[in-house]
C-alpha cells in the first residue's frame, strides 16, 4: 500500500493550533481493515473530524487542530478494538464511531457492554444518551425511551432483553408492535392477517438476527421463548418472568397503552420505545405514548429517557435529515 496524503490543498491553520499524531498498526492486514477499500474509511474520518491524514503501509499520521486530532485518534483506537474482536469493520461502523465521537467529544470505550448470544460480540452504547438509556433499563422495571429515528431505541432494548435471556434473568422475551397503517392500507396486502402484519414486525426480527444465530432464534421462537406479536394480540394476557418490549409506541392509542402496561406480571420488566415526531394515528386520536408520559413520569420504578439527534448512530445523513425536518416543522407552525 503506497503512502498517500489526504490533506486538502490551501488549508491554513495557525502553527500553534496544529497537532500531529502517528498511529502504527500490527500488520498490513490490519492496516487495510482500518483504511477500507480505496481508503474509504480514511475519507470518512477525515470528513467528520476535518483533519489531514497521511496513509502509510504500517499506519497513519493525523494532522490538524489538537482537539480534532485527539478525536480522530480515538476513532481509530475504537475501530482497532472492533477489529481485535474478530469482527469485520464496515463503513457503517466507521460512520457510527466517528459521528458518536464528534457529537459527544469522546467515545466511551469502557462503556457498559451488553452480552448477547453471538460469540465474542457485544453491543455497547455509542453516546452519552444511549449509556443513560442502558443504565435506566438496568435500574427500572419499566422504561420509556423517546427519541428520533436512528438513536438505537429498539436495538438496545432488544440487546438488553436477549442478554437477560442468556443470563437466565428472564424466561421469555415478548416483542410487540402496533400494526398502524402509515399511509397504506393493510387490506390491499396479500395473505392472511399474519402475513399482513408481518412487515410491521420486521424491524424486531432484524435486531434479533443480529444477536442470535438463525437456528437458535428459530428454536426459541418455535418454543415461545421469544415471541413477536402485534399489539392487538396482547389483550387478556399476564406475562410473568418476561421482558416485554413495545416498539413504535407513539402509534398506540391511549386505551392500547393502558392495556399493554397492565400486562406486566411478576418478575417481569417492560421497555417502551417511540418517536413522537412520527405519529401515524388518525387525526383526533390521542397517542398513548404522549399520554403515558404525562401520567406516569413521577412514579418511582418507571424511567423516562429522552434521546436526541445527538444520539443518532445511523448514516451521518440521518442526523442532518432530522435537523432539516425539525427546522421545517418549526417554520410551518410559526403563526403568520
Amino acid at each position: 500500500m503506497s503512502d498517500s496524503d489526504t490533506q486538502v490543498p490551501g488549508s491554513s491553520q495557525a502553527a500553534a493550533a496544529v497537532s500531529e499524531k502517528e498511529l502504527f498498526f500490527t500488520d498490513e492486514t490490519e492496516t487495510r481493515a482500518m483504511f477500507g477499500i480505496e481508503d474509504r474509511y480514511l475519507k470518512t474520518i477525515k470528513g467528520v473530524f476535518g483533519v489531514s491524514l497521511v496513509a502509510r503501509h504500517d499506519g497513519v499520521k493525523i494532522r490538524g487542530e489538537a482537539r480534532a486530532v485527539a478525536r480522530a485518534e480515538k476513532a481509530f483506537l475504537e475501530l482497532r478494538r472492533l477489529y481485535s474482536s474478530a469482527r469485520p469493520i464496515t463503513l457503517r461502523d466507521v460512520e457510527t464511531v466517528a459521528e458518536a465521537i464528534q457529537n459527544e467529544g469522546a467515545f466511551d470505550e469502557k462503556g457498559e457492554r451488553i452480552e448477547i448470544f453471538a460469540q465474542q460480540v457485544y453491543v455497547r452504547p455509542k453516546t452519552a444518551g444511549q449509556a443513560e438509556y442502558v443504565q435506566a433499563m438496568r435500574k427500572n422495571d419499566l422504561v420509556f425511551s423517546i427519541g428520533p429515528a436512528g438513536t438505537g431505541k429498539t436495538y438496545l432494548a432488544v440487546a438488553m432483553a436477549v442478554s437477560a435471556l442468556k443470563r437466565r434473568e428472564a424466561r421469555r422475551l415478548i416483542l410487540v408492535r402496533p400494526a398502524v397503517e402509515a399511509g397504506e392500507k393493510l387490506g390491499f396486502l396479500p395473505g392472511d392477517i399474519q402475513a399482513k402484519v408481518n412487515p410491521y414486525l420486521r424491524p424486531l426480527y432484524d435486531a434479533l438476527h443480529d444477536m442470535m444465530e438463525y437456528g437458535q432464534l428459530r428454536r426459541y421462537m418455535e418454543s415461545d421463548i421469544i415471541e413477536v406479536v402485534p399489539l392487538a394480540y396482547m389483550r387478556g394476557r399476564t406475562l410473568n418472568d418476561s421482558i416485554i418490549i413495545l416498539d413504535e409506541a407513539q402509534n398506540c392509542t391511549a386505551n392500547q397503552m393502558k392495556m399493554f402496561l397492565t400486562r406486566l406480571g411478576m418478575r417481569s420488566r417492560s421497555i417502551v420505545t417511540g418517536d413522537v415526531s412520527q405519529i401515524d394515528l388518525p387525526p383526533g386520536e390521542r397517542s398513548g405514548l404522549r399520554e403515558a408520559e404525562k401520567i406516569l413520569k413521577d412514579i418511582p420504578g418507571i424511567g423516562f429517557v429522552y434521546l436526541s439527534k445527538r444520539d443518532i448512530v445511523r448514516h451521518h445523513l440521518v442526523q442532518r435529515i432530522v435537523e432539516a425536518y425539525e427546522k421545517y416543522e418549526e417554520r410551518d407552525t410559526t403563526p403568520r
